[in-house]
């Protein structure tokens, strides 16, 4: 049996909008990051799903919550999807970050996964438990769709180390999920296969 995955980025907040990096900081969502949930929910309705997982940040749960509505359903808080630590730069821009150290933030444009934000979590170590996070998702919904809302840079790193793509590179392949956008997986015991990449849920 095989089970699909529907990851979605939670909707835009007031520092997404300003481009400033939101790991563990609980950032609320904005007029427009609200409007992306209620799209999300309309998306579900017509495309329902067996069961909705969300990281536990409130960003993503209330961006999960019209389509829980939608459908009828509870949603499942799971404590490894939350978004990365970013330690020094919760809250800031790269830009800013480069102005006070041009050669970290140069060191970490040439390689994230080597040279990460100082007081971050490792990538290495996000990507790890995003991915063990899916694949228990997707064992417990055996054969089922199952809608999953978490954050840009978690999504991105787990699925470079599904799809086998070096993690150095998630900022360069996969330079942004878009806010509420779907990604289409197909999991089972022994692979993972991509369907859709970043598909915005209006045009659905």
């Amino acid at each position: 049996m095989s089970t699909t995955l529907l990851l979605a980025r939670h909707g835009q907040t007031v520092w997404h909008a300003e481009n400033r990096y939101a790991g563990v900081s609980d950032v609320a969502l904005t007029d427009t990051g609200r409007a992306q949930a209620k799209a999300l929910g309309r998306w579900a309705a017509a495309h329902p799903v067996d069961a909705i997982w969300t990281s536990p940040v409130s960003r993503a749960t209330a961006t999960a919550d019209p389509a829980c509505r939608a459908l009828g359903l509870a949603p499942h808080r799971e404590p490894d999807l939350r978004e990365c630590d970013f330690g020094v730069m919760e809250g800031r821009t790269l830009a800013e970050f480069a102005r006070e150290d041009p050669k970290a933030a140069e060191a970490f444009r040439a390689d994230p996964v080597a040279h990460p934000f100082p007081g971050s979590e490792d990538p290495r170590a996000a990507a790890a438990r995003g991915a063990a996070a899916l694949h228990r998702i997707a064992a417990a919904h055996d054969g089922g769709r199952v809608l999953v809302v978490a954050h840009n840079t978690l999504l991105r790193l787990v699925l470079c180390g599904l799809l086998s793509v070096p993690l150095a590179d998630y900022r360069r392949v996969l330079p942004q999920l878009r806010n509420a956008a779907v990604t289409e997986l197909l999991m089972t015991t022994r692979s993972v296969g991509l369907i859709s990449l970043n598909v915005p849920v209006a045009s659905s």
